[in-house]
């Protein structure tokens, strides 16, 4: 069972709201990391990005169960959409990049450095400080799994890799920056959420 930082006693909302976000999580650790590995860093970075994005879309749909910010709530859709079309584009895009190969010392290099990137996420995701304030728990859920996300695009984009998903990579780092900074003035207004 995923353990996090409960420090209080919270709602009845919360409990619910947090309990679901205990099995995305660990559906999302579980999936990344027995991802089905190739001689491919592109294939390797869809297998282990589609869950990664699956757990944004499902912590998304989580947080619109109990959310009344709307601000919040328009973020969470896009989320939503974006990573969906994502995800698409990603499985058909996956038998083009399995064409592509690397050589043992970069894959080595590469999945050495992802690995390092999904721990620190699963460990910050885990430990998140959580309130009886949902929108806040979300937040701070989502920042550091965003923050994986483009660590993770940043790191496949210093190898050679399908051309078809340079795009993709470019724009996850784009779009989830402009979200980590959005959120994080969310979590400024909220105070002391």
């Amino acid at each position: 069972m995923v353990t996090m930082n409960r420090s209080c006693n919270f709602s009845n909302v919360t409990n619910d709201y947090l309990a679901f976000y205990d099995c995305i999580l660990r559906n999302m650790i579980d999936e990344m990391t027995h991802a089905d590995l190739s001689d491919s860093i592109s294939h390797n970075f869809i297998t282990q990005m589609i869950p990664h994005h699956q757990g944004a879309i499902e912590m998304s749909r989580n947080l619109l169960r109990y959310t009344t910010h709307i601000p919040l709530q328009n973020m969470a859709l896009k989320i939503i959409t974006e990573q969906t079309k994502s995800i698409s584009h990603m499985h058909s895009i996956l038998c083009a990049c399995d064409a592509v190969h690397n050589s043992k010392e970069d894959l080595c290099c590469y999945q050495t450095r992802t690995r390092k990137i999904m721990q620190t996420m699963f460990c910050e995701m885990k430990n998140a400080c959580i309130t009886n304030c949902v929108n806040g728990n979300f937040i701070r859920q989502m920042i550091p799994h965003h923050c994986a996300a483009i660590a993770m695009s940043e790191n496949t984009l210093r190898y050679c890799i399908c051309p078809e998903l340079i795009p993709i990579l470019d724009r996850i780092i784009c779009s989830q920056r402009q979200e980590v900074c959005r959120m994080q003035c969310f979590l400024s207004c909220m105070g002391s959420c």
